[in-house]
């Protein structure tokens, strides 16, 4: 290239301008090669800034991801005992049965069952109480990566902006002037373009995966909200309804009907909030893992931008 074609290209292209696109540009051997080098490392500076940041948060979302199964299992635990709760041994039954003490034994095997059920359900409380903790523990960590993300972000799309009005300006010389395909400007004008569409990949999946994160975290809280509340409502009221049951077979040997279709509907209420609440837990894992594998995919394009 000439000295007149130097300066016909630093004109269009002037490193006060093209600083902004790039930080801390490596030294290139000349001004054509400085200017072309800022054309295809715009914004890598924000772009390694992100791989560090995914790599953190990534830790922090497969840091959840076996959270939620014990909770599960301790649904279908509890669902399980409920299930073997057989009311048909406490109903009222005749003399035979008094006289040869199998109303006894059928009344001290509900009792046992009873209790299991009660083991079972402060086996979900203390799974619940536990997840709390650790929700509380964990603060602000995913909102602190995500406010990190949004200011490199902004950055780069602050670039890519700045990168498309002189593209644009520099497109429009090259046709007032009827440059040729391989002019150098002209070269340079599809490097910054294939600079700008990494930069617009790096952008968008980033976003995504973030949003992704936080949809699971939102997942997340509004499981555990209706694990605590099915503990202080359907279980509630079907320890309540069992209770009064077993009292009433340790005073009489036996319960009336009236209490035991209370109980039995009781149950079934707690069965399927039970069933739900175990399927939710295995969404949330779902969730989570998706969100992780997300922002480990990143790597690609980051690496390709970086």
């Amino acid at each position: 290239m000439s000295a007149s074609d130097d300066d016909r290209t630093a004109s269009l292209m002037t490193p006060a301008r093209l600083a902004q696109l790039q930080v801390r540009p490596a030294p290139a051997a000349s001004p054509t090669a400085w200017l072309d080098q800022m054309a295809t490392d715009a914004g890598s500076g924000h772009v390694r800034r992100l791989q560090d940041l995914r790599q953190q948060l990534e830790a922090e979302v497969r840091s959840r991801e076996g959270d939620f199964p014990p909770a599960a299992a301790s649904c279908d635990a509890l669902r399980g005992a409920v299930e073997q709760v057989d009311f048909s041994a406490v109903q009222p039954r005749g003399w035979l049965a008094r006289a040869t003490g199998k109303g006894k034994e059928a009344v001290a095997a509900f009792k046992a069952q009873h209790g299991k059920v009660t083991h079972a359900a402060e086996d979900l409380a203390d799974e619940v109480r536990g997840l709390q903790k650790q929700l509380a523990a964990q603060g602000g960590g995913l909102d602190k990566l995500a406010l990190e993300i949004g200011a490199e972000v902004r950055a780069l799309e602050k670039i890519m902006d700045q990168g498309a009005r002189w593209l644009q300006d520099m497109r429009n010389q090259l046709k007032a002037r009827e440059a040729p395909e391989d002019d150098p400007d002209a070269v340079r004008c599809e490097l910054l373009v294939a600079r700008l569409k990494l930069l617009r990949t790096v952008v968008s999946t980033m976003q995504q995966a973030v949003e992704r994160c936080k949809a699971a975290r939102a997942r997340r809280t509004s499981v555990l909200a209706s694990l605590q509340q099915l503990l202080d409502e359907e279980w509630k009221s079907a320890q309540q309804k069992l209770g009064a049951v077993v009292r009433e077979v340790e005073e009489s040997g036996a319960a009336d009907a009236e209490s035991l279709e209370r109980a039995g509907r009781a149950r079934e209420t707690l069965q399927g909030a039970l069933k739900q609440a175990a399927q939710d837990c295995t969404n949330v894992q779902a969730l989570e893992q998706a969100a992780a594998d997300e922002v480990a995919a990143l790597q690609v394009p980051l690496q390709a931008a970086a």
